[in-house]
This record gives C-alpha cells, sequence and structure tokens, in this order.
C-alpha cells in the first residue's frame, strides 16, 4: 500500500508520552505544504501571486480494508483519521487503535487495529450523505445514538457574555489559513472557567466535518472530555455538527455561521446551547439560554441621515 513503508515504520510515535492516554496509538507525524502558489488575473489586468489551500485526498484503510476517502487540506491528518472513526462510531476507544500510518506519496492512510472491527461491513453499509463542504458519509442513523449523550446540567457547565466576546476577540486575532488564502474552515476548542478562556486547540481544514474530527482525534488521545468546554467552528451548525459536539460531551458550540431547522431542534432536545452569527460583539443564542449568564450591552441609538 505505502511506498515507502519501511521509511515509514520508524516515524511512528509512541503516545505514552506525557499527555497522552495509556495505551494510546502510534502515529506518524505525516507533513504536507498546506498552500500552493498560483498566478491570477484580477480585475483591473494585473497579473500576480496568491495563495490557496491544497486540498488533496487521503483514502483510509482499516486493517487493509479501504473506509473511505476524506478529501482534506492535510494538517493534522493523523488525529483527523482517529476522529473520524470516533465520530463515525467504529471505534469506541482510542486504546481498540494500533496505528495510524499516513503516506502523502500515495495518499492514504493505514489504520491498523488490536482485534480488528466487529461487524464493520454491517456498521457501514447505512450510508448518509451530510450537507458538508464537498460530498460527506455518515454511517448510520444519528438519531439512534441519543441516548448515548452525556452533558453536564447547566448548572456546571455555563457561559458568561464576556466570556463568550473574548472567545470570538481570540478567533478575530488568529493567525489563520483563511486570512492568507481563504476557502477553509476552521474549529477550535475553548476551556470556559467563569471568566477564563482558554483555546485549546485549532485546526483548519477544507470541511468544517475534517476540522471537529481532528479535534475530536486530539481530545481522544488526551483523555480531554468535554464537559468544561466550548466548541467554536466558523462553519454553519447543521444536526450532524450538533451531533458529532454532543458525543463529545460539549454542552456550548459558538458558530460564525447560522442554525440550520434539525441543528436547532436537536440542540434543544440535548440541552445544548448554540451561539450564531457570532463575530465581534455581536451574537444570537438559538436555545439552551439556561446556560448563558447574559451581560446585555445597551442599546445604540440609531443614526438619523438627514438629507442635504
Amino acid at each position: 500500500m505505502f511506498s515507502n513503508a519501511d521509511d515509514q515504520a520508524h516515524l511512528l510515535t509512541s503516545m505514552s508520552s506525557p499527555g497522552w492516554v495509556v495505551g494510546a496509538p502510534r502515529l506518524t507525524q505525516a507533513h504536507c505544504d498546506l498552500l500552493r502558489e498560483i498566478q491570477i488575473l484580477d480585475e483591473y489586468g494585473d497579473r500576480r501571486t496568491i495563495h490557496i489551500p491544497a486540498e488533496r485526498p487521503l483514502t483510509v484503510f482499516v486493517d487493509k480494508r479501504e473506509l473511505v476517502t476524506l478529501m482534506t487540506l492535510g494538517q493534522m491528518p493523523e488525529l483527523l483519521v482517529l476522529g473520524y472513526l470516533r465520530n463515525q462510531r467504529l471505534v469506541a476507544d482510542v486504546t481498540e487503535v494500533d496505528s495510524i500510518t499516513v503516506d502523502w506519496d500515495v495518499g492514504a492512510a493505514a489504520v491498523r487495529t488490536h482485534r480488528g472491527i466487529q461487524d464493520l461491513a454491517t456498521k457501514t453499509e447505512h450510508r448518509v450523505v451530510t450537507t458538508g463542504c464537498g460530498q460527506g458519509t455518515v454511517f448510520g442513523d444519528m438519531m439512534t445514538q441519543l441516548d448515548r449523550v452525556s452533558l453536564p446540567s447547566a448548572q456546571l457547565a455555563r457561559i458568561r457574555q464576556s466570556t463568550l466576546h473574548r472567545m470570538l476577540e481570540t478567533m478575530r486575532q488568529q493567525d489563520s489559513i483563511h486570512r492568507k488564502a481563504g476557502s477553509v474552515h476552521g474549529c477550535a476548542l475553548f476551556r470556559i472557567d467563569g471568566h477564563v478562556c482558554e483555546m485549546e486547540m485549532f485546526v483548519e481544514d477544507v470541511g468544517r466535518h475534517n476540522a471537529i474530527d481532528t479535534i475530536a482525534g486530539w481530545m481522544s488521545m488526551r483523555g480531554v472530555g468535554g464537559a468544561d468546554k466550548a466548541f467554536y467552528t466558523t462553519g454553519r451548525l447543521t444536526s450532524e455538527m450538533v451531533m458529532k459536539a454532543a458525543t463529545l460531551g460539549v454542552p456550548i458550540v459558538v458558530s460564525r455561521n447560522g442554525v440550520t431547522a434539525m441543528g436547532h431542534e436537536l440542540a434543544s432536545r440535548l440541552g445544548m446551547t448554540l451561539f450564531g452569527r457570532a463575530a465581534n460583539r455581536h451574537f444570537l443564542c438559538y436555545c439552551g439560554a439556561e446556560r448563558f449568564d447574559s451581560e446585555p450591552e445597551a442599546h445604540r441609538a440609531p443614526v438619523r441621515v438627514v438629507a442635504g
């Protein structure tokens, strides 16, 4: 499968180092160019050089069986694959995976499990085409997983309006591929504790699902829970995005974009708090206001325009 399998083998990093859970899989640290230079012609007739994201396919094999091809930027491919397996409910725990080897020369990721994935064919026969950027796939019925979601109470997991503002300001100042090239989505994981708002992880990819899957992989490797966390995403909050956050135990989700009706209905049923249209100091709390400590700002006086 891999063009340089022998070379890849020694790149596998043991994740028994501090910060990683005991028994975590060994991962390669595959790197690739995230941006590509091209020449463009603008509306003024000028030719100049710009950067665009370097989207590429990554075909995932599980125990030598082809599973799926992900279109990705390639920023953290091993964590993306691990998070994908977790969010698709193909693995319940990272310790089920022995290693993930990514080789960009052939555009493939080889997942080796310890004992195989039981009933893999059955688990992957029901495919749902998602609203992801490009064409995504969810295996199985998300709604059957609702009874497995466990979120902290509104008394334990809350966010202040001033803390939300700090989160949005952190994202505004974040150096990103989007600033250089556009055409990507970003997702961040924040730790929330009263006035504390600390970014723990930030990743960008060509699709918002890839970004949240990568964060799911990072959380799994570190054994990080979601009870005191909030997600930020630049993408819209559809039902599958809400469900992915919920299965990770994250009760508060913030989006620069909007919320779909099914995403809103699902979050309401689960007791989650959704913020949308969030940028600068503006936001809309779509549901879950019981987790939100509002600190209302004064309404701005309307601006009168007087004709000369």
